[in-house]
Parts: C-alpha cells; sequence; structure tokens
C-alpha cells in the first residue's frame, strides 16, 4: 500500500452530499484531525482527514463560521466506524469546533496499549512500523495547520496518517482477538467521547485519586 495523491481530494467546510452518500455506505473510515495546538478552547480545528477500505481520501479545510452539517451526519452515524489514532484529543476538538458527537468511535493508541504490552512505544509511527512495516513521515507534524494553503508535504503528511489506520485496526482486532481482549477494547473506545467531553469540562485527571 502506498499513498497515492490522485486518491486524495482536498475541499473546503464540508462534505459534498455526493461525498456523505458514498462515506456514509462504508463500515469502516479512518479519521484524523490536524490542528493549531491541542488545547480546543484555545487551539483551531484546521483539518480533518477521512479514508475509506478503498483508500479514497478526502481531506477537509475547517473555516469559520465553523459548520459542517454533513460531516456531522457522517460521524454521527452509528452504523459507520470511524477509526482513530488517540481519538481522545480529536474527539474533543470536533465537538468544541463543529458540535459533532461521534458515535462508534475504535481508537488504535487505545487497542495498541491494551494488548502490545510489551513495548510502551505505541506512537502511529511506531505501531504502523511493527505491525504493517510501514514507515510513515512525520516532518510535517508540527506545522501551521492554518496557514491559507497547504503545501505538499502537509496534504502528503495529513492523507498518510489515515491511508494506514484501517489496515492497523484490522490487525489490531486480529490481536485482541488472540489475547481475549477484544470486549475491555470494545468497551474502553466506547467511552472516548465522554472522555473527550471531561476533558472539555476541565476534568482531565478526572479518575485519579
Amino acid at each position: 500500500m502506498k499513498l497515492n495523491l490522485e486518491n486524495v481530494q482536498l475541499i473546503k467546510n464540508d462534505l459534498s452530499e455526493e461525498l456523505l452518500d458514498h462515506y456514509s455506505s462504508q463500515d469502516l473510515l479512518a479519521v484524523d484531525c490536524e490542528m493549531m495546538g491541542l488545547i480546543p478552547q484555545r487551539d483551531k480545528l484546521c483539518l480533518v482527514q477521512i479514508s475509506d477500505s478503498n483508500e479514497k481520501i478526502t481531506l477537509v479545510k475547517t473555516e469559520p463560521p465553523h459548520k459542517a452539517p454533513n460531516l456531522k451526519a457522517l460521524f454521527e452515524n452509528s452504523k459507520v466506524r470511524k477509526i482513530f489514532h488517540f481519538g481522545r484529543t480529536d474527539l474533543a476538538f470536533l465537538y468544541h469546533w463543529l458540535n459533532i458527537d461521534i458515535k462508534n468511535v475504535f481508537c488504535t493508541k487505545t487497542a495498541s496499549k491494551l494488548v502490545r504490552t510489551y513495548t510502551d512505544k505505541h506512537s502511529l509511527k511506531d505501531l504502523l512500523k511493527e505491525i504493517l512495516c510501514v514507515d510513515i513521515d512525520k516532518n510535517s507534524q508540527l506545522t501551521d495547520w492554518g496557514a491559507p494553503e497547504l503545501t505538499k508535504e502537509q496534504i502528503k503528511y495529513a492523507a498518510s496518517d489515515v491511508l494506514y489506520l484501517i489496515p492497523a485496526y484490522k490487525k489490531l482486532i486480529e490481536l485482541l482477538k488472540r489475547e481475549n481482549r477484544l470486549e475491555i477494547a470494545e468497551e474502553a473506545c466506547a467511552f472516548l467521547p465522554n472522555l473527550a467531553k471531561l476533558d472539555l469540562f476541565g476534568y482531565t485527571d478526572f479518575f485519579a485519586h
């Protein structure tokens, strides 16, 4: 599997009706977000990336007034599973900036921590390198995602972050089943939207002593 930029579409603000219909027909979607920082109340949500199992990738550049009814309809559709890596942060930004309360979420970082207990390396780069033998370039991670025009390197980076999530998800499901940890992984991921809301309300250490 290799990124083909011809499969990548960059649009502004929201999905078209055609894209909404297409992605709503999928069982699995990979999702990621790019922001100006990590504090939703301060930092802007700049980009939402989506990929299906056929590597059809759409990058949605969010702009004021930050209304995306088609994205909201897609992400709140419980029939479509949305796969993130460290979804906790992305979910908080999507809720804060676009009022999206995502349904049917799975986080590959959560799954990795539950099943790859022989390592403490659970970044997307480390995960993909081990389970898919893919080495992704993270050099554009800390760049200006709020710029009016994205660079080719930023587009490649953003697309690569969702390209491999579905294959990684499928491999992690196999491992979780093997180790009898799929049920706890599903339950942990199901709680992530509420955990993101607790973060937004300032309860970042809610379960601490």
